[in-house]
């Protein structure tokens, strides 16, 4: 039976290059010369602990960092950019955190909306992924185009598809 995988992941590599890259733009550009920044990528909590001299330079730095990753291939809504930034003596931190594996609630909602649809498939989750099998193929490319359609607030991958 034809079957694939919904999950939500992210390359360690290219976020790595991505904080690198960022890392880079960063001492080269006129408006940092000079000022205490700070970019650093937890692998292992995939978690960006960012450090500035103000807002302005924090809200900057933070564009960087999205777009620089972007172009690595990690859709911007993999970054929890909602944490406010925190004042520490006369430098701003800010942790971003980097979303990697499929919520439970982000799951349900993806089986409730295939199975709200009508297609002859089974939607089950396992741990941090959904697994969707089906009898045809067809079927099952019409559930990733349905959840391409959606927006679940977080970067989907379509993997392990199999015949």
């Amino acid at each position: 039976m034809p079957s694939f995988d919904i999950v939500s992941k992210v390359d360690l590599q290219a976020l790595d290059n991505a904080v690198n890259v960022t890392s880079k733009e960063i001492t080269n550009r006129f408006d940092f010369k000079g000022s205490h920044v700070s970019i650093a990528l937890d692998k292992k909590t995939f978690k960006i602990n960012i450090e500035t001299e103000d807002e302005m330079k924090m809200d900057q730095l933070s564009d960087v960092l999205v777009n620089r990753a972007h172009k690595q291939g990690i859709a911007p809504q993999a970054f929890d950019l909602t944490k406010e930034a925190y004042q520490s003596g006369k430098i701003v931190k800010k942790e971003v955190t980097v979303k990697n594996g499929l919520k439970q609630e982000d799951a349900k909602k993806i089986v409730k909306k295939i199975k709200d649809s009508g297609l002859k498939v089974q939607a089950q989750i396992m741990d941090d992924m959904v697994r969707v099998t089906g009898k045809k193929i067809d079927d099952l490319q019409e559930v990733i185009q349905l959840c391409r359609g959606e927006e679940f607030g977080t970067p989907l991958q379509y993997e392990n598809m199999r015949s």
